[in-house]
């Protein structure tokens, strides 16, 4: 029993031994495998201009905020949001109490002053008064002409009247409601006579590229199977604190466009026509990238690869371009990318 104990125990060592030695084997093999095969292209830089996809909202190149001239309650607002309103078309009106007894407390001194000034004048004739009573008297007179006319002008515009045709967008303010000096009441538009106009916000980059005339195509859910032609009108001087972007404003070419409405939603296509100098690459050839930086991994020597952080510019199908990080490199790796480090050491393959 003792032998066969020994024996047995001389087998198990054998067999442990050598699976030892064929895991150390394995393990040698794996390690020897440090040269991946990987795809390269050839990074040259190109002069191209990429289309610029936005989205905004449809309105008109005349939207106008109505208000009333003085401050007071609102009396009546005698149209609702969607309205067609025609030029001179009375729309709101305000309490008149107030400016009307305003009127009539000028119209009264002035009325004074005309006395004064017509029985200055009569004893200036009679040597009575000097004349210098006569000039102030004169000169009391049309400071009160001046005033009534003022008080006059603001009773006209304690209503409100359309300026032009058009259609009613918005609604500021109700009946009885209390409103300060230019606070908006309405807000119109002539979407029946004027050019409809895409307000869409472009980053810094994608601004900076655009000029006044450029081409662009517009395209809306609430017109399926349309497409307008637009060309950009304006680009906006500053940032706008809210959205963060920089507005451009897209004017339609066709006039009487029917079928859109302010504050639809529409996307555009813009085609630059400055030429932006960039490398274009394949999309999978991106690592990590996020809202304006990524990595890639090129090779000069076609036998290490780097890892180098590169810029990313627009999307155009399965490509996007990149604006910096690249200029040192003279290979990009296309294929492989997912089993390298910076440092690893690399094949080409065909």
């Amino acid at each position: 029993m003792k032998t066969i104990f020994i024996y047995s125990t001389l087998i198990a060592a054998v067999l442990s031994m050598s699976a030892c030695g064929n895991h150390k084997t394995k393990e040698a093999a794996i390690g020897g495998q440090d040269t991946i095969p990987v795809k390269v292209m050839a990074l040259k830089v190109e002069d191209a201009s990429h289309a610029i996809a936005a989205s905004g909202q449809f309105t008109t190149n005349d939207e106008t905020l109505l208000s009333f001239k003085n401050g007071g309650i609102i009396n009546k607002i005698l149209v609702k949001e969607g309205d067609a309103v025609r030029s001179g078309q009375l729309l709101a009106t305000i309490n008149q109490t107030e400016i009307s007894a305003q009127v009539q407390q000028v119209n009264l001194s002035y009325q004074k002053a005309e006395r004064d000034y017509a029985r200055a004048s009569k004893l200036y004739r009679d040597s009575v008064a000097t004349l210098e009573q006569m000039q102030n008297a004169k000169t009391a007179l049309q400071v009160a002409r001046q005033q009534l006319d003022a008080v006059k002008f603001n009773q006209n515009y304690s209503e409100i009247r359309a300026t032009s045709n058009g259609f009613v967008l918005k609604k500021l303010a109700n009946d009885g409601q209390v409103v300060g000096p230019g606070t908006p009441v309405l807000q119109i538009n002539g979407a029946n006579q004027s050019k409809w106009i895409l307000k869409v916000g472009l980053s810094d980059e994608q601004w900076s590229v655009l000029k006044i005339g450029d081409q662009a195509t517009i395209t809306t859910d609430a017109l399926p199977n349309q497409s307008f032609q637009a060309k950009v009108t304006r680009k906006a001087e500053g940032i706008d604190p809210q959205s963060g972007t920089f507005g451009v404003e897209l004017t339609l070419t066709e006039n009487n466009v029917k079928g859109l409405a302010a504050g639809l939603f529409g996307k555009a296509n813009i085609i630059p026509t400055k030429s932006v100098s960039s490398f274009m690459i394949p999309y999978d050839a991106l690592l990590d990238g996020g809202e304006n930086e990524g990595y890639v991994f090129v090779t000069n020597d076609h036998k290490t690869a780097q890892k180098v952080k590169v810029q990313l510019g627009a999307i155009q199908n399965d490509k996007i371009s990149i604006s910096g990080g690249l200029e040192n490199a003279t290979s990009l790796i296309i294929s492989g990318s997912a089993y390298l480090t910076d440092g690893s050491k690399i094949k080409v393959i065909r």
